[in-house]
């Protein structure tokens, strides 16, 4: 009798799980069930340009059907609301309950908000295609109503957070303002652009030089840098920083972190602050029959620190969950999870970037490291035939 094999989450977990899995096993060895929120694997990636307008969502929202077609794996699209690894069973919205021999967790991470006072309520984010449409549309909007109403808290952005999503999002909409801007008749001297880094410096990782290099960069075409002072509190319009000082604004994004996801967290499974415990082989610390990848778990390096939640780490995850499940139902020796780091790559807007890349790390800066990030992305989408879907 065939194994039940349950895959919760569409990302790059999720989908490479049930693509590693189904290269190994025929359809008479296991049925593979994929449940995912949306229709479409979502490039996280690039949601910063699509947060301007400045890609089309197609080449962000790939439909999941094409993706798996001919790979005999079954798509569901639900909401998981539970699951419970002591019945082997995860109940969706719509479906209702679903058994398994085997379960992948890779619902991806939520947006930390730190217990900051208003933060939640009085801001945006940035994790999914809809968010970014909706940034794309709420900004838009806002330099619409300054054009008539002159009122500074529509011509003031605010992005929280100087990490990688923040930088990113921040390149590209300081990129996108004169344009913006000459459509509407608006000096863009008049619109105020602001990234907020509670830490020492944005892009906590990158070499020394490259971040000087990215400040520059940004600071050049006109994004003022705050770094060292932590958002406090939002009070409706007004983001509060530690250093005493406020800032007025109808367009607050926040990209300051990321948090375990609360289904994972309640349901049973071994958990550290909210993010699964998983041993070398990516099984949950506490129930061996559930595999878990990306940001739902919380994977340790060689220093004895967790690696930060990236695509790069998910995607190595879903292929080693995939061959596990096999070897693991051929009674053979699992493989220990080794990540290795190809590189980390940041635009900082349309024509500029930084990144490291290789086991040397490579310094890259501009054009360089802006073509590298597109060969990255379209290395990504051909490993998962994703560019068929594209351009079909």
């Amino acid at each position: 009798m065939a194994k039940q094999i349950l895959i919760l989450g569409g990302g790059y977990g999720g989908l490479l799980s049930a693509l590693t899995a189904r290269k190994y096993f025929t359809p008479q060895e296991a049925e593979i069930t994929l449940v995912n929120r949306v229709p479409y694997h979502q490039i996280v990636t690039e949601l910063h340009r699509l947060a301007v307008s400045g890609l089309n969502e197609g080449n962000v929202a790939l439909p999941l059907n094409k993706l798996l077609k001919n790979k005999s794996i079954q798509l569901i699209i639900d909401n998981v609301e539970n699951i419970d690894p002591e019945k082997k069973q995860v109940r969706l919205l719509a479906s209702g309950n679903l058994g398994y021999d085997k379960l992948v967790v890779a619902l991806g991470g939520e947006t930390a908000f730190f217990g900051i006072p208003g933060l939640e309520e009085n801001s945006m984010t940035l994790k999914s295609v809809e968010e970014a449409k909706k940034v794309s549309a709420h900004i838009q909007a806002r330099l619409d109503a300054y054009a008539k109403s002159k009122d500074e808290k529509d011509a003031t952005i605010v992005i929280g957070g100087g990490g990688l999503t923040g930088i990113e999002l921040t390149g590209e909409i300081v990129d996108m303002l004169p344009k913006w801007c000459e459509k509407r008749g608006i000096d863009r001297s008049e619109i105020k652009l602001h990234n907020i880094e509670a830490g020492p410096t944005i892009l906590a990782g990158f070499p020394a030089e490259l971040l000087e290099r990215a400040k520059e960069s940004l600071t050049k075409r006109g994004v003022n840098l705050i770094m060292g002072v932590a958002v406090t509190e939002v009070q409706g319009t007004k983001v509060m920083l530690k250093d005493g000082s406020s800032i007025d604004t109808n367009t607050f994004v926040w990209t300051g972190g990321v948090t375990g996801n609360p289904v994972v967290a309640n349901c049973g499974i071994e958990v550290n602050r909210g993010r699964a415990t998983v041993n070398e082989f990516l099984q949950s610390t506490s129930h061996s029959d559930v595999f878990l990848a990306g940001d739902n778990a919380v994977v340790f390096g060689p220093e004895g620190r967790p690696y930060p939640p990236s695509a790069q780490i998910a995607w190595q995850m879903g292929e080693a969950i995939g061959y596990n499940l096999y070897a693991d139902y051929k009674g053979i020796p699992l493989q220990s999870f080794q990540f290795v780091n190809s590189g980390v790559l940041a635009s900082l807007g349309r024509k500029d970037a930084i990144g490291t890349v290789g086991a040397s790390q490579l310094r890259l800066r501009g054009l360089s490291a802006t073509l590298m990030k597109e060969a990255s992305n379209v290395r990504y989408l051909q490993h998962v035939n994703g560019l068929s879907s594209i351009l079909h």
